[in-house]
């Protein structure tokens, strides 16, 4: 199709015009089948290598691409391309902003690259790919421009945030966002590093992608133009997986979990695992071997709404006192790093194994015409599997999934935590789970601590921190504006239940996410019983709010050592405290950033009750539950 019959009906910037007009040739995908078709470059029976001339290095191929029975498979030949790098992401613009300027962090102005960019994509065969970021009317309209030959990236955007066909397109379709791709410029100018700029221009979002993960750009830089947009119109896309929990008795509870990278967000859409006799593993104790587990004949059915990025608009929202969201993608970026063998999820792989349309596999080993196996993983060195494989998956592919809004019963935070023992103390001293007033929870969201072993970004060692309500990664403006929304969403929906549950170990026991799995299943069959004070105890650290004194399911009692870490002989008081102390100074470190005079006078007293250690009641009494 030639760049006049693309540009009819649409109206583009003449910058990009200019571009369309000098390029050798312009696709519109006309479908999701064409665009599966074109990620493999029509090469059957064996690779398609997805390459570019950069100057100084030759030809690079980023990365090679397959048909396969079940999609498309595509594989990054860099390892570090294989996970989304935490410090990819500036600021072009002059617009308010706590993030990187690209001025100061590179000592040039942005638009001589800007102007390059656009020239080198004059030179190439291109895909524009026209979507909405969101929702209509709960979002914008957008376009992508990128290098025809990065078909499998075109495909994960057409997948992630929905595709509008020629025929779907309205007369005056102007995009409010445009993503544009480069590869070669990561070479040229970033040292081999991911960048993804923003560039914040009067009625339109620019985001230059100078890398082919879609991770930082298809995903979270489409995330980053709707916190854009909700900060100047008052309003948040939440970091967050949401799953209707309808009980053997068919009550039906709403959960809302949201996370760090890694914190259990795709998890909570899961069942739970089980062992070959058919017994869930509630944990092995990492000095003695033991092993626990747990009889549950029957867990909940589920019903996903949201896997990631959940649109709290505030169209959608009542007087209830409870927050109502519905799912910003059309399709879920699904890490599977943790199915490392045949049987340990069975229903997602039996969706992905024959899936009712073609997926788009990233990392995982497969060879043309084979069925990709979502336990096979590349590897990223010998020996060593890729930490972060991914399937990309419709969401109309997902079995029971809830279209249209639903309205949150409770708010779960998951957080990474390390093994806690005597000789080596460490946060890791969180229980099963803590139930958290809500001015509590907006500390929790305000640190959003990354946690430990992450498998989705390359990172440093140690605690550190995803910041506001853990999508400030993604977010282009300032910290105080969306801790202020996130306060204030929190104030107004005080009658949510807010929980905190830990994954990978609890004190000395390797748990995984069992404790999210087993807590979902406890709560959704309290409905909208609370837990009365008398069943409750302040924890010890009290940042962890309150403890369950026990947990029964299903007439099998948790033991009490997974509720309340420091009574682990693992582990024990002195261990615990030294925890609790590790976890506070990182609390108080991340919360000074906060304490700007825009700042909320509520959220003003709230960081301080943390920073003069106050107890647990005092956050109740802060933000009351009513």
């Amino acid at each position: 199709m030639g760049t006049t019959a693309l540009q009819t009906g649409m109206r583009l910037p003449e910058e990009l015009e200019a571009v369309l007009a000098a390029c050798p040739s312009v696709m519109l995908p006309e479908s999701l089948t064409q665009l599966v078709e074109h990620a493999y470059g029509g090469v059957e029976d064996g690779w398609y290598d997805v390459a570019y001339d950069v100057p100084g290095k030759g030809r690079v191929i980023e990365a090679r691409v397959c048909r396969v029975r079940n999609g498309v498979c595509a594989n990054y030949t860099d390892p570090y391309m294989r996970r989304r790098d935490p410090d990819c992401m500036v600021i072009a613009d002059d617009l308010p902003t706590n993030k990187p300027r690209y001025d100061s962090r590179f000592g040039s102005q942005f638009e001589e690259l800007r102007q390059q960019t656009f020239q080198w994509l004059s030179t190439q065969d291109l895909c524009l790919l026209p979507f909405i970021a969101g929702r209509k009317g709960m979002g914008m309209e957008a376009l992508a421009v990128a290098p025809a030959n990065a078909g499998f990236f075109i495909f994960a955007l057409a997948l992630l945030q929905g595709m509008l066909t020629p025929d779907k397109l309205w007369p005056g379709f102007k995009p409010q966002a445009i993503v544009y791709v480069a590869p070669p410029f990561r070479h040229t100018h970033f040292a081999g590093k991911q960048m993804v700029v923003h560039n914040r221009r009067d009625g339109l979002h620019e985001l230059f992608s100078y890398n082919l993960y879609p991770g930082p750009s298809a995903k979270k830089g489409i995330y980053g133009m709707l916190l854009t947009i909700g900060e100047r119109e008052g309003w948040v896309t939440a970091h967050c997986s949401t799953v209707q929990v309808v009980t053997p008795y068919d009550n039906i509870v709403t959960i809302m979990h949201e996370g760090a990278s890694g914190g259990g967000k795709s998890e909570m859409l899961e069942h739970i695992p089980r062992k070959y006799d058919g017994t869930l593993l509630l944990g092995r104790n990492i000095v003695t071997g033991e092993d626990r587990h747990l009889v549950l004949p029957r867990t909940c059915e589920l019903r996903p709404v949201t896997d990631d990025m959940a649109l709290c608009h505030p169209s959608l929202q009542g007087n209830d006192g409870k927050l109502t969201v519905q799912d910003a993608e059309d399709a879920w970026f699904i890490r599977v790093n943790h199915i490392n063998q045949y049987g340990t999820d069975p229903h997602l792989e039996k969706l992905t194994i024959k899936p009712p349309e073609p997926l788009l596999f990233l990392s995982i080993d497969a060879v043309p015409n084979s069925t990709a196996l979502i336990w096979e993983h590349v590897e990223d060195a010998p020996g060593k599997p890729c930490s972060n494989p991914r399937v990309v998956l419709p969401r109309r592919a997902v079995p029971n999934v809830v279209d249209g809004p639903v309205t949150v019963d409770i708010r779960s935070f998951g957080v990474r935590t390390p093994p806690c023992t005597a000789d080596h103390p460490s946060y890791g001293i969180l229980g099963f789970f803590h139930i958290l007033p809500p001015a509590l929870a907006w500390l929790w969201r305000l640190t959003a601590p990354r946690g430990y072993d992450n498998p989705s970004i390359v990172q440093s060692e140690g605690m550190s921190s995803e910041g506001v309500g853990s999508y400030w990664p993604f977010a282009t403006g300032r910290r105080v504006d969306q801790a202020n929304l996130l306060l204030q969403q929190i104030e107004r929906t005080a009658k949510t239940l807010y929980i905190l549950t830990p994954n990978q170990y609890v004190g000395a026991w390797k748990v995984g996410f069992m404790p999210q799995h087993l807590t979902r299943e406890y709560l959704a069959r309290r409905g909208s019983a609370r837990m009365r004070p008398d069943q409750l105890e302040v924890s010890r650290c009290p940042l962890l709010g309150y403890s369950p004194k026990s947990l029964l399911i299903e007439g099998t009692t948790i033991p009490p050592v997974f509720l309340r870490v420091h009574l682990q002989k693992e582990v024990g008081e002195p261990a615990y405290d030294r925890g609790a102390a590790i976890l506070t100074d990182f609390f108080h470190k991340q919360l000074e950033k906060f304490l700007e005079p825009d700042l909320l006078p509520l959220g003003q007293r709230i960081i301080e009750c943390c920073l003069s250690n106050g107890d647990v009641e005092d956050y109740a009494d802060l933000i009351p539950v009513g």
